[in-house]
């Protein structure tokens, strides 16, 4: 465990919930609380997510004791990713306290996190409680099992869906109504694996076991049911190629426009 002065980003987000507490009395006792109160970052968000997820079956200290050590371990570079990803990326977000505080896009995805971790270690039943309750209250349903990079933005988040099966490679961005989903009901291999650097615009249906190759764009609203080739944008229903992303990674600038160039 690394202290506030060793740890630059988990200092930052001390001194701006430090100051947002000045600012806003009001707010005072929760920041301290979500915040201020924690050794680091991990701690904060394993006590944040057990304050929302503790019920009469399952105690918020029970789900504490369950996602710090995870959340502290095997997942806590990947979630570092996730909160400066948004940070960089959602030009409405300005402080790197506020995935923490108030995305449930991040939320979720840690979530997911520690489910996965759990899925791989034989405790499938609890990581689908987590997906279950996640569901609830995020409105983000991700099953235990999909596998998911590092550097993951999910936008606003409200509806989006990913199966088992699927795939999401490091520094994707997502929007809202997103669904990596099958086809069918066989079983093996049935979901997308999308690539790195791909954008994935508000409301995309990308379904069955194809491929969306690196830096490739979706417009909103398209229905993808063929495999996508690296740095192309698609968009319709069904999706066709409509011409090819400026940047290489198109996730990284959030940049939605259609067309050529585009």
């Amino acid at each position: 465990m690394q202290s506030p002065m060793k740890d630059p980003l988990w200092q930052d987000i001390r001194d701006e919930a430090t100051q947002a507490a000045q600012q806003e009395p009001v707010l005072a006792p929760y920041l301290e609380r979500t915040i201020l109160s924690h050794a680091d970052l991990e701690s904060a968000l394993a006590y944040m997510l057990a304050d929302s997820f503790g019920n009469n079956s399952v105690s918020a200290q029970e789900i504490r004791q369950l996602f710090a050590p995870i959340l502290a371990g095997d997942v806590a570079v990947k979630m570092r990713q996730d909160l400066l990803a948004y940070y960089d990326r959602d030009p409405a977000c300005d402080k790197y306290s506020m995935p923490l505080l108030y995305f449930k896009g991040f939320h979720a995805l840690q979530v997911h996190r520690v489910a996965h971790y759990l899925w791989h270690h034989g405790r499938q039943s609890l990581a689908l409680y987590l997906q279950n309750q996640s569901s609830e209250r995020f409105g983000v349903d991700i099953h235990p099992a999909a596998r998911i990079g590092g550097g993951i933005m999910i936008d606003h988040a409200t509806g989006l869906v990913i199966g088992e099966t699927a795939v999401v490679g490091d520094n994707v961005s997502m929007l809202h109504g997103v669904t990596l989903g099958g086809t069918g009901c066989g079983s093996g291999a049935r979901h997308p694996k999308i690539g790195s650097g791909v954008l994935i615009s508000a409301g995309a249906k990308i379904l069955g076991n194809i491929d969306v190759g690196e830096g490739a764009k979706i417009g909103a609203g398209s229905l993808v049911l063929e495999s996508v080739p690296p740095h192309t944008t698609v968009a319709g229903v069904p999706a066709k190629p409509v011409g090819v992303p400026k940047e290489s990674s198109p996730a990284l600038s959030m940049d939605q426009q259609l067309g050529n160039g585009s």
